[in-house]
């Protein structure tokens, strides 16, 4: 070693802790010195005969970091230190440090459960929380436990909490690099970027500034690739002659991501770097940062089943780690672009990715293992709910049984490099998926405002002459390269043949079987998608008019999600790939729009109809059932009778006395058991406005209850004329409305059981004329007043001065002569 790093301090305590447990946790800032020192240390220690496996998040990282290594022992990358990342390998049998990409790890498990050959695994980055490392360490600390003993494992991490890591190591040792950094002073904006300012320029000017204002290397943080090409563009021209932009980036060809993180030659560099340059690797020259606040990460929506990228604000761990990218060789200065007192709106870290991703090739992986994620030690256990709809769609495309046991196709698309979905696509239609899981696994090769079509991509990966002819949309060239080299290596892995041709939009079917969108009726290109959620394609795409589609990128908004690419696919090739899950279905159910029962025979495919017939012969009890819906869609019809049946047996509830409830709330809840019978021939709105529930509620008492309602809470009061007057026990109390000559000779107040009732009597024209509740008190008291006043306005009535002595009448009194 030419010179001492900050992580020299740490190796002896570390090797130590290693030889005695074989297992350590070792934190140490960015630019400590790590990643290239830590494995060479092991290796010269002697701590196993085996290789040394180092884990990096990134295929930039891995590769930096092992030509770093080899050349730290005056070798070539593949002699002592190799990489293996995906697309390339540079190994032999000398090779003791091995570099790989996360996801490897979990392949060469799978395949050979006891790591034949490697004697200690590191896990670099581990603070970035990767799914895969998640995953690897926690398939790791089983095979240390239940196969190799002897196996080390060490976690290395810039900024993380490291106590429950090393608990869920079994308690390993804890090692700390103090590091060895320059100061960095932090300069914020005055104010928070007016709302209205568009990211990029106002991004470019604080770069420009940052350019005037200070000297050497400038390392610019930006969301993503387009960001990148964008600002690039507004700084092409503003910056001296002696500014050299570089972009960084993980789709980028290696060669010129080389360029981006070597020493600048001559003049000054700026790097324009997505999060690809926070940790792992060393960007030469760098002495400002210019952070834009933002970062890109994916987001999986379970209701939608969707990943989406979104572009968040940056954590202050994040905003603190690349602002230490400025002051690794000398006094720096970091610039951001936010506001002081924005800044305590950030998020302390960023989530897990386990937290937030997409779990389908998790689910798969730990079926392949034969375990659940809580036969493992997660350091953050997946989402039960989101685990979940991952095992749904791994069954809805074979790779699991009902149990969630891995199928023998489940094994052949968990060997393939891709998501499950793509993998099921290719081994179902063999090497000619190749070219389109490529495609569908990296990003747009077309530029910003593409139509939606996917055969255009297609078209200009298989013939870009006759693309360019045709179409004036930009062509990422080093997109299309990276994506037809990508596609040769997942063909040569590719076994299956199959018997006839699958075409592109089939292809995509395969993949994508509960995004198969069909055009709903009307000018608007909406469409629902087999999965049953909707889509809304841009009505002015060319591609808005097709019937059936194959919806392969959607924003993953939950309740219309936007269709940015998808391919027309014919029914035909539809019936051709899915003719065993295509069925004819008798339908019944409550249309809300046409408010009436509709019985269909419908040919269906998950969600969508592809034929749709009337059913004549459908079964009474099929309408009948549907028309449950219905009800509850309208609401119950309440005639006066039902209403004043449900609130007398109230009335007895409330009491104490054990009868079905008849509120609203429980009678909705339990239609089915007291309505349904009584609905036959009701199918319409109109039918059930003149359909009488009294009956049907009068069923759910049986004759020993029916007995106690009489008797407790009759249903009328008989008049001293013998007319049954009904008795309302709505309100308050129960209540009865009669013409006051009905209760003439009525000496005793109406009771229902101990309780009086309200009685509204009435004049001859029905008006109120008292409300009393004690009938002998109203004749010796107010009567004479009301008499008084009667009299006068209804002469032909009888009104005796002593109404208890009268007889009852409903008539006016008999003329005496001329």
């Amino acid at each position: 070693m030419t010179h001492s790093l900050p992580i020299h301090d740490a190796i002896a305590p570390l090797i130590a802790a290693l030889r005695d447990h074989r297992r350590a946790v070792l934190q140490a800032p960015p630019g400590a010195g790590k990643t290239t020192v830590v494995p060479l240390e092991m290796l010269t220690a002697r701590l196993t005969d085996g290789r040394i496996l180092m884990l990096e998040p990134r295929r930039l990282a891995a590769r930096a970091a092992a030509e770093r290594m080899a050349q730290t022992l005056g070798e070539h990358p593949g002699e002592t230190v190799g990489y293996r990342v995906r697309g390339e390998s540079k190994v032999s049998k000398s090779t003791r440090i091995e570099v790989v990409t996360e996801g490897i790890l979990t392949r060469m498990i799978q395949s050979d459960p006891e790591l034949t050959g490697i004697g200690a695994v590191i896990f670099d980055e581990f603070h970035e929380r990767s799914l895969n490392a998640d995953l690897g360490l926690a398939l790791c600390l089983e095979v240390a436990g239940a196969l190799r003993d002897d196996l080390i494992l060490l976690a290395m991490s810039a900024t993380l909490d490291a106590a429950p890591v090393a608990d869920l190591m079994g308690n390993a040792p804890v090692i700390t690099s103090e590091g060895r950094s320059y100061p960095v002073e932090t300069r914020w904006l005055d104010r928070p970027v007016p709302k209205q300012t568009r990211f990029e320029p106002a991004l470019a000017d604080l770069v420009a500034r940052a350019v005037t204002e200070t000297d050497g290397g400038v390392l610019v943080f930006l969301p993503g690739e387009g960001e990148i090409r964008r600002v690039e563009a507004l700084l092409k021209d503003r910056l001296p002659a002696s500014c050299h932009l570089h972009p960084l980036f993980g789709a980028m060809e290696f060669a010129r991501q080389r360029a981006a993180i070597a020493p600048a030659t001559e003049g000054r560099k700026i790097v324009l770097a997505t999060s690809i340059a926070e940790t792992s690797l060393t960007i030469q020259d760098i002495r400002v940062v210019v952070d834009g606040g933002r970062a890109r990460r994916a987001r999986f929506d379970p209701g939608s089943g969707m990943s989406r990228l979104v572009t968040e604000p940056v954590t202050r761990a994040e905003a603190t780690q690349r602002a230490g990218r400025a002051g690794r060789v000398a006094p720096g200065t970091c610039y951001r672009l936010w506001s002081k007192g924005e800044e305590g709106a950030l998020l302390a870290y960023p989530p897990a990715e386990i937290e937030a991703a997409d779990l389908a090739g998790l689910a798969l992986e730990l079926a392949a293992w034969g375990a659940t994620p809580d036969n493992l030690a997660f350091l953050t256990p997946p989402n039960p709910g989101v685990f979940a709809e991952a095992q749904a769609l791994l069954r809805m495309l074979g790779a699991l049984d009902a149990q969630n046991r891995i199928t023998p196709h489940g094994k052949a698309i968990a060997a393939l490099p891709l998501h499950p979905r793509l993998a099921h696509m290719t081994a179902k239609a063999g090497p000619d998926a190749a070219l389109l899981a490529a495609l569908l696994s990296d990003r747009d090769p077309l530029a910003r405002g593409a139509p939606v079509d996917l055969g255009l991509r297609l078209t200009a990966l298989r013939d870009l002459r006759r693309y360019e002819r045709r179409h004036s949309h930009a062509v990422n060239r080093g997109a299309l390269e990276r994506i037809k080299s990508e596609a040769k290596r997942l063909s040569r892995q590719v076994r299956v043949t199959p018997e006839n041709r699958v075409t592109d939009a089939e292809m995509t079917a395969l993949a994508y079987p509960d995004r198969v969108g069909l055009r709903r009726k009307g000018d608007a290109p909406h469409y629902v998608l087999s999965g049953g959620k909707g889509a809304v394609m841009p009505d002015s795409d060319d591609m808005a008019g097709a019937r059936l589609i194959v919806a392969t990128d959607l924003d993953g908004d939950p309740r219309e999600a936007r269709i940015r690419q998808a391919i027309a696919i014919s029914e035909a090739e539809l019936r051709a790939q899915f003719s065993d899950q295509i069925a004819w279905h008798d339908v019944c159910q409550w249309d809300k729009r046409e408010r009436r029962v509709l019985a269909r025979r419908q040919e269906q495919f998950g969600a969508l109809v592809l034929d749709d017939r009337i059913w004549k012969d459908a079964p009474p009890e099929a309408i009948a059932t549907a028309m449950l819906e219905g009800v509850r869609d309208l609401g119950l019809n309440w005639s006066d009778a039902a209403r004043r049946f449900a609130a007398r047996v109230e009335l007895l509830r409330a009491a104490g006395d054990d009868l079905p409830a008849m509120t609203d709330d429980a009678l909705l809840a339990d239609l089915k058991e007291w309505l349904l019978p009584y609905l036959s021939g009701v199918k319409t709105a109109q039918d059930w406005k003149r359909f009488d529930m009294l009956d049907a509620l009068r069923a759910r008492l049986d004759f020993a209850q029916m007995q106690r309602l009489d008797a407790k809470a009759p249903a009328h009061f008989e008049t001293p004329l013998g007319r049954r007057i009904p008795i309302d026990y709505g309100g308050d109390m129960p209540d009865i409305s009669l013409r006051l000559q009905e209760m003439f000779g009525q000496t005793q107040h109406p009771m229902v059981g101990a309780t009086p009732l309200r009685v509204t009597l009435l004049s001859p024209a029905g008006r109120p004329v008292q409300t009393t509740m004690d009938i002998p008190g109203f004749w010796s008291t107010s009567y004479a007043d009301v008499r008084k006043d009667m009299r006068g306005r209804y002469p032909k009535h009888p009104w005796p001065e002593d109404p208890t002595q009268a007889d009852p009448t409903l008539r006016a009194k008999r003329r005496t002569g001329r």
